[in-house]
């Protein structure tokens, strides 16, 4: 697979304090990249570098090989833990609206054919994401599943090309979060995408990901904490394979301590 991403010494720096240091990463279009790491490793940061939302202190972004810029835009989608949705506007506004201020960016409003056109690819997405009955509901009277499925339809509406999840499935149920995770994988198949989840949970970031990173620090200074980042601890791809003598509970075990 060819490289949709690339990471070339990065670092993030506030004022003296060091949050991430020398992390070199190439991630393959197509792929599911699963972060875990404790608390304040950075993996919230990183997502953010990939996002957009801030520039590395140090280093290169590269999207296809070209710098990305520190702005978001239409190639990169992401949906955060708590559900990223307007309370005022229904299932299928909200919806609609990323649609809207992409083709009418002064107005955010289509009119006409455009909008008949946007409606129907707004709800062929909420059907994707099992919503198809309940267009005209309000988030306040969804539950938490309901929601995250709107948030992931509002990501996956202007067609990325990269998914972000931050931590996207830990406030819910385990049911409901069972069937999120089915629900990701099918979209992910289904959409050609390529995914970088942030998750503590190690069972998920196995069970989802084709590669498994684990941020960490690797120098640790007890009398100057801050001055040391995390980087990339341990990189293992995955193969969904069947082998009798090497199982995920075997590979979280390497892992153990890193979530």
């Amino acid at each position: 697979m060819s490289t949709i991403l690339s990471l070339r010494d990065i670092w993030v720096e506030y004022g003296d304090k060091i949050v991430l240091e020398r992390v070199n990463l190439d991630i393959a279009a197509g792929s599911f990249v699963s972060i875990v790491g404790p608390s304040g490793a950075g993996k919230s940061s990183l997502l953010r570098l990939l996002l957009g939302q801030e520039a590395p202190t140090r280093g290169a972004i590269l999207l296809d090989g070209i710098p990305l810029r520190a702005e978001c835009d239409p190639d990169r989608g992401v949906v955060f833990q708590r559900y990223s949705v307007f309370p005022h506007m229904n299932v299928l506004r909200n919806t609609l609206f990323g649609l809207e201020c992409a083709q009418a960016p002064l107005i955010a409003r289509l009119f006409g054919a455009r909008r008949r056109a946007a409606e129907e690819e707004a709800v062929a997405m909420l059907d994707a994401v099992g919503l198809r009955d309940s267009l005209h509901l309000y988030p306040a009277e969804m539950s938490g599943g309901m929601q995250q499925r709107l948030a992931i339809a509002q990501a996956l509406i202007k067609r990325p090309r990269i998914l972000l999840l931050d931590e996207p499935f830990g406030a819910l149920d385990p049911g409901i979060r069972a069937d999120m995770h089915a629900l990701i994988t099918q979209l992910w198949r289904d959409h050609a995408l390529t995914i970088v989840m942030v998750t503590h949970d190690l069972r998920e970031a196995f069970s989802l990901g084709t590669r498994v990173l684990a941020l960490d620090k690797r120098r640790h200074d007890p009398h100057a904490p801050h001055r040391y980042g995390a980087t990339a601890v341990y990189d293992l791809p995955l193969t969904k394979r069947v082998d009798p003598d090497i199982t995920i509970d075997d590979e979280r075990n390497n892992m153990e301590g890193v979530a």
